[in-house]
């Protein structure tokens, strides 16, 4: 029991003294095309899997990217947090999932329903995580709502806003975003011409 406990302080330490170094020195480290990228991702990824809950295999954390505690963010392997990305801490992430840079994804509210009691004093919401499947490119500037399940092999365009889930294959854009149409479709309608000659 005793062994246990030694453990967990442990953990804890070194989770505390992780963030500090992160948000104190590695998040301003260069991302790439910047001299020393590869450095820096590899410096970052030691880091964040003393931080996060469970972190995937060559996984990229982009510089400034922030993730709150960052206890409760699982990553699967070669996916990445995009550069000045704001992450809350309730996110699961599949494998191969590619971030643009300025991605905000929210899991917690405000509750603003009582005309009575002010917003500020009305307090949160329950936190709702967000659930990104393997395979998926979240474009610059997207915005994610809490409780929002991104499918396998999705894509959310530049600026969405993504208040619904998206199923597996979607192509999601707007605000608010909505499927336009479906990863692959092009190639088996014969449509493919655009991606052989763009």
């Amino acid at each position: 029991m005793l062994f246990k406990q030694i453990r967990a302080n442990t953990r804890k330490f070194l989770r505390f003294f992780a963030l500090i170094i992160y948000y104190g020195f590695a998040q301003y480290l260069p991302s790439q095309p910047r001299p020393g990228w590869r450095m820096s991702y590899f410096v970052r990824r030691i880091i964040v899997k003393l931080i996060f809950k469970k972190c995937g295999l060559d996984v990229i954390i982009k510089s400034k990217a922030y993730f709150g505690k960052g206890n409760s963010v699982v990553m699967g392997n070669r996916s990445q947090l995009g550069n000045n990305c704001k992450v809350e801490s309730d996110l699961i992430m599949g494998d191969d999932v590619v971030m643009g840079p300025d991605v905000i994804i929210m899991s917690s509210a405000h509750a603003f329903e009582q005309l009575d009691v002010t917003i500020n004093r009305q307090g949160s919401l329950p936190r709702r995580p967000v659930t990104i499947g393997n395979d998926v490119w979240i474009g610059t500037r997207v915005i994610i709502l809490p409780g929002v399940t991104i499918g396998d092999k999705a894509v959310i365009g530049a600026a969405s806003v993504v208040t619904k889930d998206v199923p597996p294959r979607g192509i999601a854009v707007g605000n608010p975003a909505k499927v336009i149409r479906y990863r692959g479709d092009r190639l088996t309608n014969g449509q493919d011409s655009c991606l052989r000659n763009c």
